[in-house]
């Protein structure tokens, strides 16, 4: 591979690394958020779950308009976005204007992660496989080390630190892009003179409009209901409309010729359907944790924010070791084996965490972890694997597509999950029901598992 090559995959990961590392740094931010805002956890949990729909609506948006406009313009126009956000938010004079920014963030690492991916398909053309792993390195790095950096950052220099971190990424970034990245070609005569209504219809601008509208109301309605008081009415309304919304977004997109989830190939391919839907339940177990324990270890056990990022390191670099070997692993035996491995130490792990209490061991914590962590690197390895694997080739883009959008939608519900358990304090009783649910969804997950494998849903080899 040539130097321009190895230059060229350093630019783009150093912007894509950006999504992640700002979606897990906040993870230890809660609690400093919620004392600074003087607000309970179920409103400072907005600040997670409205970064994942932003992102999980603009990365299919970002990647049509790049076919149209060229990648290399999107992902600089990403690395502005983000810059712009990086240097606004840690002004914000109310939570309110925290969580435009965040989305703003969002949106603008989105861009990175939904053309950088082509954009390295296109510009290298031998070992695509290694440079594909090397950007994983880079995303999956910056998740791992994301709490670690946070705690280090709002220890020393409080939580605007971690929104000005991201400023030297993108700086570099847009450097070496912008030498680096060819410039695209023109594009076609028919997507030059595309009318925007026409490009509207093309990224299906209706279904996203409902899918939005009807995501807002429902997730407002349920985190407003709180097990220890009687639900309300505008709770009730509030979950029926977004209800009813995206009643009327499956029917639309069961109509739209270019649909923003095509369900109608999900119905077609069984497989890709089960995969998904398996990948949004890991993810909602992952999440939970990797959102819940960090609160639990300042929370609970007073444990400082520096402190808690060395802890949640283990997680990280647990999840770092376990990918490659399980890709080896994987290349043998297929991708249950790993699968159904990760489910029951997901099992295991969530009952340990029922166990603990107040004054716990910290062995304990970095063991639960460290298993965590674990499972998280056979989870997105043989996840994959076995979508690829039940996946036509000619649907490949559409399918990768549907896997970040439901990896998306099981870190909402996992900030869906902890707010309605912990309502407005996270308590250590909270967490330890918390704890007893996901192991029993992580316990369905082996069932699920195991009955797949022997029943050869999806083919090993």
């Amino acid at each position: 591979m040539s130097a321009r090559s190895w230059w060229l995959m350093i630019s783009v990961g150093l912007g894509m690394l950006l999504n992640p590392l700002n979606s897990s740094m906040i993870a230890v931010a809660i609690p400093r958020l919620q004392h600074v805002f003087q607000l309970d956890f179920t409103v400072v949990s907005w600040i997670i779950f409205t970064f994942y729909i932003a992102s999980a609506i603009s990365n299919p948006l970002v990647g049509k308009a790049s076919d149209l406009f060229g990648r290399k313009k999107i992902f600089l126009t990403g690395l502005i976005v983000a810059l712009v956000a990086s240097l606004l938010a840690p002004f914000s004079s109310s939570f309110g204007w925290l969580i435009v920014f965040r989305i703003v963030q969002s949106i603008g690492t989105s861009m990175m992660i939904a053309v950088g991916m082509a954009v390295i398909r296109i510009h290298i053309k031998e070992k695509q496989a290694t440079a594909l792993s090397v950007l994983t390195i880079f995303q999956s790095g910056a998740a791992a080390i994301g709490p670690f950096i946070g705690g280090v950052l709002i220890h020393w220099w409080d939580w605007p630190a971690i929104f000005f971190i991201n400023i030297p990424f993108v700086l570099l970034s847009f450097l070496f892009c912008w030498r680096t990245i060819p410039t695209d070609e023109m594009p076609t005569s028919a997507a030059h003179s595309m009318s925007f209504r026409k490009w509207l219809d093309s990224i299906d601008a209706l279904g996203i409009l409902l899918f939005t509208t009807g995501l807002i109301p429902l997730l407002v309605g349920l985190l407003s209901i709180k097990p220890s008081e009687p639900v309300s009415f505008i709770s009730v309304v509030a979950v029926l409309i977004g209800l009813t919304l995206l009643g009327v977004f499956v029917r639309h997109e069961l109509k739209a010729e270019s649909p923003f989830i095509p369900l109608r190939t999900l119905a077609k391919y069984p497989a890709i359907t089960w995969v998904n839907v398996e990948f949004m339940i890991v993810n909602l177990l992952f999440y939970t944790l990797f959102f819940g324990i960090p609160s639990y270890l300042q929370t609970v056990r007073h444990v400082s924010e520096f402190h808690t990022g060395i802890l949640m390191l283990s997680l990280g670099l647990c999840s770092l070791v376990a990918s490659p070997l399980a890709g080896r692993w994987i290349d043998k035996s297929g991708p249950r084996p790993a699968l159904f491995v990760a489910a029951i130490l997901m099992t295991l792990g969530a009952v340990w965490i029922v166990t603990w209490n107040q004054t716990s061991p910290v062995i304990s914590v970095c063991l639960a972890l460290a298993v965590f962590g674990i499972c998280n690197g056979l989870n997105s390895v043989g996840m994959q694997a076995a979508l690829f694997r039940s996946s036509p080739k000619e649907i490949i883009g559409v399918v990768s597509g549907l896997f970040s959008t439901a990896r998306n939608l099981g870190a909402i519900l996992s900030s869906l999950l902890i707010g309605i358990v912990m309502g407005d304090n996270f308590s250590f009783g909270g967490f330890r029901l918390l704890g007893i649910i996901l192991a029993g969804v992580a316990l369905s997950l082996v069932f699920m598992n195991r009955r797949q494998q022997e029943s050869g849903r999806l083919p090993e080899s």
